[in-house]
This record gives structure tokens, C-alpha cells and sequence, in this order.
């Protein structure tokens, strides 16, 4: 690559300069508007978390219902092949 035209930081400044939303510059954690619309995304990004908690309580709930049917099934699968197997052992 050589030396040819500035690296990456000479053309981008440093990582403590941050443009806000009305393009004006400032360092970084400089307080603002930044922690209200922060606040506002905690506050939907929990809204939609407890949403999905309860989406996954139910689906947890379905899922192991399911596995108590299909644990029945298995049981009663097997029973029935034992039996199956003793009736022909003592056939003979």
C-alpha cells in the first residue's frame, strides 16, 4: 500500500469527536438530549422484552405439554413392544 494520501484517522478525526443529530460536534458523553431518547428506548425495548417473556411462558408451556403427551406415547410404545416380544419368546 505504500504512504499515499492520509490513513483512516486522518481522514475521519478521532474517535472522541461525535456528531449529534443536528450536526453540530461535541467529545464524547457530553450529557445533551442523548439520555432522554435513550431513556425512551429502554423503556420500548423493555416493553417489547416483556412482551416476548410472555410469548415465551406460553410457548415453554405448549412445548412442555407436548413433551408429557410425547413421553406418554414412548412409554406406551414401549410397553407394548416388550409384551409383544414376550408373547412370541414364550410361543416357541
Amino acid at each position: 500500500m505504500g504512504s499515499h494520501g492520509n490513513s483512516w484517522a486522518d481522514q475521519w478525526g478521532s474517535q472522541n469527536d461525535v456528531v449529534d443529530d443536528h450536526g453540530s460536534k461535541g467529545k464524547n458523553g457530553g450529557g445533551g438530549s442523548g439520555g432522554k431518547k435513550m431513556e425512551k428506548v429502554t423503556a420500548v425495548a423493555s416493553a417489547s422484552f416483556g412482551k416476548a417473556k410472555s410469548a415465551a411462558a406460553v410457548g415453554a408451556d405448549k412445548a412442555k405439554a407436548a413433551a408429557v403427551v410425547g413421553a406418554k406415547k414412548v412409554k406406551s410404545g414401549t410397553s407394548l413392544g416388550f409384551k409383544w416380544i414376550k408373547e412370541k419368546c414364550q410361543k416357541k
